[in-house]
Formats: structure tokens, C-alpha cells, sequence
């Protein structure tokens, strides 16, 4: 194992539901009522998939860029209000430096939101920070996985990395990284190339460097 890279809200911060708070509130103004359908297309994805979703199912009352950027301010309004490490995130991280094992963030977030959370988290924390627009693609493509391992000069097959949705299992699988998913408010299923657990505060790096062995 080379590195670890973290996915960011859900996996480190509990803001996975601040995020579908903030798409509730801009998806009403639009008079359209999200529901359970609409999860795949809000959870985990980048500002401009959720605003490309709701302008279509709102039919179109305002352009995509007009919905993101209200997306984007009711979100950054939320996570500036407050929001917290998820239990055994800080120690996980704590215990991975300890055991000198470089540390990237790897987010569907814009830069603007994973800077707020990094003031919370410790931005020392990270080698490495890849936000949404810093990639041609962002998740569930592999692009931004594969940037952070670049930047850090590590085979992404060398790596583990650490995600709450299947947006993010799927992007980390894609780009070769062996996956352990402590899923937020969507289900993931076990399969061949990733672990499931309940909670961080179930890891530790060995256990961490075990998926990468297998």
C-alpha cells in the first residue's frame, strides 16, 4: 500500500446530508419534489450532475448553470453553518501518518467546498487534494483517482480508497484502487475488489494494507 485516498463528504464529513438538503431546497424553488428516483443522481455526483438532473426534471425553468450555482451556494452555506468528522475519521488519518502512509482527498465537491472542510479537517492532513473541475471528469469516471495518484507518484493499483457511495466505488474501481466503502445514505453491495464496513472506527491500516495485498 503506497497511499490511501479519501473520498470527502460522507466519508470524512458527515455533509452527504447536507448536500441532499441543499438540493431539496433548490429543487422546491423549481417546484419539483426530489425522492427516492432521484438519489443516484444527487448522491455523490458533482454540482453540475445534480443541476443538469434538476433542469431536466424541473423542464427546464432555469438554465443548468443558473441551478448550480444556487446548489452550490445552499451548500456552502450548510457545511459553512457547521459540519463534523465522521466517527474514527481524525484517527484513522492520525494513524496513517503515524505509520507514514501519504494521505490524498479525492472529492466530487468544488474547490471552495473541500477548502471549508480541509479549515475543519487540517489541510496538513493530505499530500494531495483533487476537487470537482480539476479533472476532465469527475465520479464516477476514474480521472480524479487517478490525478491524486499521479500527483503523489504511486501506482493507483497500489492504492486504498475510501468512499461512501456507489458514485465513488465505482470511480476508485475504475481507476484501480482496491475500495473499502463505508456506505452514508446509500447501500453498497461486497464485491470483488472492495469491502464493506459499517464504520471507520472498524479500520486501521493494517487492515487497510490487507486489501491491498489480496
Amino acid at each position: 500500500m503506497r497511499a490511501v485516498l479519501f473520498d470527502m463528504d460522507g466519508t470524512l464529513v458527515d455533509s452527504e446530508s447536507l448536500w441532499w438538503q441543499a438540493a431539496e431546497a433548490v429543487a422546491a424553488s423549481l417546484r419539483y419534489t426530489l425522492t427516492e428516483a432521484d438519489v443516484p443522481e444527487v448522491v455523490g455526483r458533482s454540482v453540475a450532475d445534480t443541476a443538469g438532473h434538476l433542469h431536466t426534471v424541473s423542464g427546464g425553468a432555469q438554465t443548468v448553470a443558473e441551478i448550480g450555482e444556487h446548489l452550490l451556494s445552499r451548500f456552502h452555506e450548510r457545511v459553512a453553518e457547521g459540519t463534523l468528522p465522521m466517527p474514527g475519521a481524525l484517527e484513522l488519518l492520525d494513524a496513517l501518518a503515524a505509520a507514514g502512509v501519504p494521505v490524498g482527498l479525492v472529492s466530487a465537491s468544488p474547490r471552495p467546498i473541500v477548502d471549508l472542510v480541509l479549515a475543519r479537517l487540517g489541510a496538513h492532513r493530505f499530500a494531495v487534494t483533487v476537487a470537482d473541475g480539476e479533472t476532465p471528469r469527475t465520479k464516477p469516471h476514474p480521472e480524479p483517482y487517478l490525478a491524486a495518484a499521479k500527483a503523489l507518484g504511486v501506482d493507483p493499483r497500489s492504492c486504498v480508497a475510501v468512499e461512501d457511495s456507489p458514485t465513488g466505488t465505482a470511480s476508485a474501481q475504475a481507476a484501480g484502487c482496491a475500495v473499502l466503502v463505508v456506505p452514508s445514505t446509500v447501500p453498497v453491495e461486497p464485491a470483488e475488489g472492495r469491502l464493506v464496513l459499517e464504520r471507520l472506527t472498524q479500520v486501521d491500516p493494517e487492515l487497510l494494507r490487507s486489501l491491498v495485498a489480496r
